[in-house]
């Protein structure tokens, strides 16, 4: 799998004639990946992958770090594919896969002393360095808020406020994904939101 994540895997996704088998349903895919169909695994890494990535980033603050740990969700995911349960959504499941990266990676760097440095701008730039046309400006400035905002959140509140806010997960479906109960992962969110609110709220009054 390794192999397939490297060379046969692409977030930038191949159009033509896989695009056509798009259609094909979670659970058919699965069938069809975990019976050895490499066709059926990229087609569910080309359907789930941008989820995935953006909440990682949204854990871990890093584009280039967020596209490693996506690879090696995939890859973790092709590997125990066939211990997914019928009645979990495989949403549901790669999120957690997700979270589990994401936590590794985050707590490898405490670990190493390689903490986010949340004034470096290189860290929070939501773009490449050319020239940023002024009317993309503002937009720019709240991304890098948002992203700012959102390290600043702990572990929890961060992982409940992305999946509910951004990603419009159910608390059934977070509750799965964190092992959370439902009442603290409400808690968390409340005071996520105002925690968010507080430190955005200035980009976002109309």
């Amino acid at each position: 799998m390794k192999r397939l994540a490297a060379r046969d895997i692409s977030l930038e996704g191949r159009p033509g004639a896989l695009t056509g088998s798009l259609m094909n349903s979670s659970a058919d895919l699965v069938t069809r990946a975990c019976q050895g169909d490499q066709e059926a695994f990229r087609l569910i890494f080309e359907r789930y992958s941008r989820p995935v990535i953006s909440f990682i980033y949204d854990q871990v603050g890093d584009r280039e770090l967020a596209d490693e740990l996506t690879q090696e969700t995939f890859v973790r995911a092709y590997r125990g594919l066939k211990s997914l349960r019928k009645e979990t959504k495989l949403s549901t499941w790669l999120f957690g896969i997700a979270k589990n990266v994401s936590r590794e990676s985050l707590r490898a760097r405490i670990r190493q002393n390689q903490h986010i440095d949340l004034d470096d701008k290189q860290v929070l730039d939501l773009s490449d360095q050319s020239p940023v046309p002024s009317s993309q400006l503002l937009d720019k400035e709240f991304n890098e808020v948002v992203q700012r905002s959102l390290a600043l959140l702990d572990e929890d509140k961060r992982l409940v406020f992305t999946l509910k806010i951004f990603h419009q997960c159910s608390y059934e479906e977070i509750a799965e994904i964190t092992g959370f109960s439902i009442p603290k992962l409400k808690t968390d969110l409340h005071r996520a939101r105002a925690e968010m609110r507080q430190r955005v709220g200035q980009y976002v009054r109309t």
